[in-house]
């Protein structure tokens, strides 16, 4: 994204995308991909390649520069709703990994190391290790992802898309919750990794809410950058989720999760932006306004687009307000996502799927009758036929997958062969139509 330039903006509906923050690389190839400020790397879905993809990978157009995202956050997907992934989608996944623990979006030939020039991606390596952490069974791999995060988290206590890239030294407010996400994925307490002059995450986090100090209509919301700061409704989503310390899976709000908003108030002149709970709700209260005013979606905010909703911008809100216990008002636009999202999703693919998954899971809905979709077929069909269905493993047996994960393959592993051989399927053949896709 170019820092110079107002905050950065999210993808029009028509261009389905990941989420969180884009990266430098965006303001790099401009002419070749949207930016917008609401998804890790996030750029628009290219034609496909006409070449063959690699065994194991979600999708069929160019990976290029999201390889890594549709692939983490598919898998996520997957596993939050009882799908046991195939061992190739896994292992490709991992693969994928820089020897420092970094992944960049794509490496076409994994075999060859990372060079220094490589670009590495704070928003892909966060959304790797989200994935990699809850699937279990490569918890090194997760402990070297956190590592490099960890050593490319910048003064300010946050993190930028790409460290080293051009603008790689200025921290944006959804690299940051992204990253968050990871480290409480991971078992980090986030509030405890700290930079060098002693600010955390959080710290970092809490200085993009526009406070009593911004316009009135912006107050509760959160600025991409701090630079040219105006409300945006992707980075406050992203920021409202993260300062609860969430990552993308949040737990079933449910029907009796209806905690009233304490919206932003600045008649004492205290507008609370030490407290992480106050902060959040001030996002959400700002985001329920946007909602409200658009018909229960949001609208898109990318400049030359058409007057048309933002359905992924939409089901980040929905998960941010969830993640806040507000679960009456995230259902109402999920309901909106209900009857509207089924094209959007078809044309996104792996990571526009998996991102409705979330939504869905988020509000305690069902992915497997989304307003007449089902969102876990319609996800698995983009990839390889996954090794199984089940129950999400407990915190007990995650520990049991990653104590193998330095000596080869983990129990998981050897259960989902078991299964798919006992089944008479080789599940790391895909007999799947990869004809959907994703960023």
């Amino acid at each position: 994204m170019a820092p110079q330039a107002p905050a950065p903006q999210p993808h029009p509906a028509a261009a389905p995308r990941p989420r969180r923050a884009a990266t430098a690389l965006a303001a790099m190839a401009s002419a070749a991909v949207l930016a917008t400020a609401a998804a890790p790397a996030a750029y628009a879905a290219g034609p496909a390649t006409g070449k063959q993809l690699p065994k194991g990978l979600y999708g069929s157009k160019d990976p290029q520069y999201d390889g890594v995202w549709r692939q983490s956050t598919a898998l996520l997907a997957q596993h939050t709703v009882g799908v046991r992934p195939a061992a190739s989608a896994m292992d490709w996944l991992a693969g994928q990994q820089c020897a420092d623990g970094a992944f960049t979006a794509y490496r076409a030939d994994p075999g060859k190391a990372c060079e220094a020039g490589t670009l590495r991606d704070t928003n892909q390596t966060a959304a790797a290790v989200q994935a990699l952490a809850a699937v279990g069974g490569h918890g090194e791999a997760v402990q070297k992802a956190v590592r490099w995060l960890t050593s490319v988290q910048h003064a300010d206590g946050g993190w930028s898309s790409m460290p080293g890239g051009q603008g790689g030294e200025v921290s944006d407010a959804n690299s940051t919750a992204v990253v968050i996400g990871a480290l409480a994925a991971a078992g980090e307490k986030p509030e405890s990794v700290t930079a060098k002059g002693g600010k955390s995450p959080y710290d970092a986090l809490l200085g993009f809410r526009l406070g009593c100090e911004a316009k009135e209509g912006e107050r509760g919301a959160f600025t991409f950058q701090l630079k040219n700061a105006a409300a945006n409704a992707d980075a406050t989503a992203a920021a409202v989720t993260g300062a609860l310390g969430k990552g993308f899976v949040v737990a079933p709000a449910g029907k009796s999760a209806d905690r009233a908003i304490k919206p932003l108030s600045c008649e004492k002149g205290e507008d609370g932006a030490d407290d992480r709970n106050a902060v959040a709700d001030a996002g959400a209260g700002w985001l329920v306004g946007q909602l409200d005013a658009g018909g229960q979606h949001l609208k898109s905010a990318m400049p030359g687009a058409e007057d048309q909703p933002d359905v992924g911008n939409t089901a980040d809100a929905v998960v941010a307000l969830a993640a806040g216990s507000h679960g009456a008002a995230a259902r109402k636009p999920l309901a909106w996502l209900e009857k509207n999202a089924a094209d959007w999703a078809k044309q996104g693919g792996p990571a526009a799927y998996a991102q409705l998954i979330f939504a869905a899971h988020a509000t305690g809905a069902d992915p497997r009758a989304f307003g007449g979709t089902d969102l876990v077929a319609a996800l698995d069909a983009t990839g390889p036929e996954p090794a199984g269905s089940g129950a999400p493993a407990s915190a007990a047996e995650k520990d049991a997958q990653d104590s193998g994960a330095d000596g080869g393959i983990g129990v998981w592993w050897v259960i989902g062969i078991g299964l798919a051989i006992g089944a008479g399927a080789g599940f790391l053949i895909s007999g799947r139509n990869k004809s959907k896709t994703a960023l």
